[in-house]
This record gives structure tokens, C-alpha cells and sequence, in this order.
């Protein structure tokens, strides 16, 4: 009788347990707080995330989202003592900072990982398949026989190819060249001059200071442009889906594979990847946010 009310217990413990997920990356971070995975009770949203690019604003920014979260949700801060958490975070790329991220969250328990994991987790699920994830950052990710495999991620400054950071930052690199008679000027790069009044100079000088998210804020103009013909904006897009077709191919995609393209660029560079990747594109089943409340239920089973 005293293990049958012990399993029950437990079994009431572990049903009740709090789950929180948070992806956060260069543009934001988004917190979810939940009793079952599928079922979130508030989702709050502050600031950037990415832990490379701003420690300290990464720390802040997650926080805040999860206090935010908590406070909607009407959960007591107390609930943290044995909430089960999982963060994925633009910019963790070794162990080292995950634990140096552990340690600046006042979470008593937590699962720190690069957005990676979450994001595959997020699109396929238990499934098998393949994943480009494209946003103020890139990665590429494949899921096979429990297995994952990832490709780029390793930051604005070495890595990020396609990503609307990587997008603004050749945009200005483009635009400077026709100033300069290099390339030929198009309706994107004369926008583009007259945005900082026709002076290179200022170009110059908003790159000194400019992080991923401010290079990310012109990918829209980049897409918008490409939709319309410019030459300029297609060749950046062109440039961009080279890369994810090379990622795709390193991690052995084939035709008629599952291929899921995500982040707030994925789906526009449709147009530009082969149709033997593109033969069984298929929507992403959630978001990096699902896939770290996802993560976070495991956890709490595995607890449990």
C-alpha cells in the first residue's frame, strides 16, 4: 500500500510539474511556460538573446521573458524550485558557455543548449528529416534514426550564411561597390544610399557599432526587392541559397527526402533551391519555442 501511494505521488508530481522553453536569438527571445508541451499557459517575448554577441543582455532578456510568462500565466515564482527548463540560445557553442549561461540564470535547474537542438525538435518532431533554419542566424540540421547532425551556426562572424544578418551585411558590402562604380547601382542600392543620404561615410560608421539583429533589419527590403526582379537583391538571395544547398547536400539529403525550411527567412528562399530537395517540403510542425518545451518535457519525464 505504501508503494502504491508513493507511485501515485510521484505520478501527481510529475503530472503537475512546471515546463518552461525559451529560444532566444539575435533579433528576441520568446518564453513558454506550460503543463504539458502541446499546451502552453503564456508565451512573453522581450529582447536579443544571442549569449555570442551580448552576455550580460542574453541573461537579462531571458529572464525577463520568463518572469513576464509566469506573471500572464498566473504561476508563483516558487514554481521555479522544480520547474524543468530547457533554453536554447543563439551564440552556446561549447559547453563551456552553456554552463557560464547555467550559472548567470536564477534557475534552479536548467538545460542550456545553442538553438539548434530546439529548433529541429520544434520542426520534425520524433521524425526524421531535414531542416534549414533561417533567421537573424543559419544552421542547417538533419534528424535520422534518433540521430541529429547540424551544419553551420558558429555566429555572424565567421558563419551565418543566408541569414537576414548575413543578407544586410552583403547588401551594404554590394551597395558600396556600386558607389564606387564597381557594380552596377539598382533601385535596392539607390534606396539603400539615400537611407543613410547618399554618404558612404555613414555606411562606415553604422557598421562600427551594427550587431546581427540591426544588419537583420534590411532583409526585408532584400526580399521585397528580389520579388520585384532587382538584380542586386536576387544575386544576394542566389548567394545565400548556394550555401543551404551545400549544407543540405553535406548532410545527405536526397530527393524526396522531408526538407522543413523555418526562421523568418526560410520560406523565402523557396524559389531559389532545387526541386529535388524541394519534392517534399514540408511545414515545420512548431517553432524552436515548441521544440524547447518539447526538450524541457523530456526532461521532466526522464526526472520523473
Amino acid at each position: 500500500m505504501a508503494l502504491k501511494v508513493l507511485y501515485g505521488y510521484l505520478m501527481k508530481d510529475h503530472a503537475e510539474r512546471l515546463l518552461i522553453g525559451v529560444d532566444g536569438g539575435g533579433s528576441g527571445c520568446r518564453a513558454a511556460v506550460a503543463r504539458k508541451a502541446s499546451s502552453p499557459l503564456a508565451v512573453a517575448k522581450a529582447g536579443p538573446a544571442n549569449v555570442a554577441t551580448g552576455f550580460d543582455l542574453a541573461i537579462s532578456n531571458v529572464t525577463r521573458a520568463v518572469e513576464l510568462a509566469l506573471d500572464e500565466a498566473a504561476v508563483s515564482r516558487a514554481m521555479l524550485d522544480g520547474a524543468s527548463v530547457h533554453i536554447g540560445l543563439a551564440g552556446v557553442v561549447t559547453d563551456e558557455v552553456a554552463a557560464r549561461v547555467r550559472a548567470a540564470l536564477p534557475f534552479p535547474s536548467c538545460t542550456v543548449t545553442d538553438d539548434m537542438p530546439t529548433s529541429l525538435a520544434g520542426a520534425l518532431g520524433a521524425e526524421d528529416g531535414f531542416l534549414l533554419s533561417v533567421g537573424t542566424g543559419t544552421f542547417a540540421g538533419a534528424a535520422r534514426a534518433g540521430q541529429t547532425t547540424y551544419v553551420g551556426g558558429w555566429g555572424f562572424y565567421v558563419s551565418d550564411q543566408a541569414s537576414g544578418a548575413w543578407l544586410g551585411r552583403n547588401l551594404l558590402d554590394v551597395t558600396l561597390q556600386c558607389h564606387d562604380g564597381v557594380l552596377a547601382h539598382s533601385d535596392l542600392t539607390r534606396v539603400v544610399m539615400a537611407q543613410f543620404e547618399n554618404d558612404p561615410a555613414r555606411i562606415v560608421a553604422f557598421s562600427v557599432s551594427a550587431d546581427p539583429g540591426d544588419y537583420a533589419k534590411f532583409a526585408p527590403q532584400i526580399v521585397q526587392a528580389a520579388e520585384r526582379g532587382d538584380g542586386n537583391a536576387e544575386d544576394l538571395m542566389r548567394h545565400g541559397a548556394d550555401y543551404l544547398i551545400r549544407a543540405l547536400r553535406r548532410l545527405g539529403c536526397g530527393p524526396g527526402d522531408r526538407v522543413c525550411l523555418s526562421g523568418g527567412l526560410g520560406r523565402f528562399y523557396r524559389p531559389y533551391l532545387p526541386s529535388e530537395f524541394m519534392a517534399n517540403l514540408t511545414q515545420p510542425r512548431g517553432s524552436a519555442l515548441d521544440g524547447a518545451l518539447h526538450l524541457a518535457a523530456q526532461k521532466a519525464e526522464v526526472r520523473a
